[in-house]
């Protein structure tokens, strides 16, 4: 058995409850006394074999709104180069 220091680690908590959004629990060894997390073994795709859609605090939503923010961009840059392409030609 390996010897550790004493008053440098955390407190070792063998019984801390593991609490899942889906609603099951079980217990495990942790330095926390209880832990809650989104995805457990009773709920993930990779266990259960089943698809389901996952969309923690609305990341996708953010994602879509940028990408959509982008492409205005991107058409505004367009019809800015194309009316200086324009004045530019009528000057010539």
């Amino acid at each position: 058995m390996v010897a550790v220091k004493d008053k440098i680690h955390p407190t070792w908590y063998p019984e801390a409850h593991v609490s899942c959004a889906c609603g099951h629990t079980f217990t495990t060894g942790s330095t926390s006394k209880s832990i809650h997390v989104e995805i457990c073994s009773a709920c993930h795709p990779l266990f259960t074999g089943q698809q389901k859609f996952i969309d923690t605090a609305g990341r996708v939503d953010k994602f879509n709104q940028r990408m959509v923010a982008a492409e205005k961009k991107k058409a505004e840059a367009a019809e800015r180069a194309r009316k200086k392409t324009e004045a530019a030609a009528a000057q010539a």
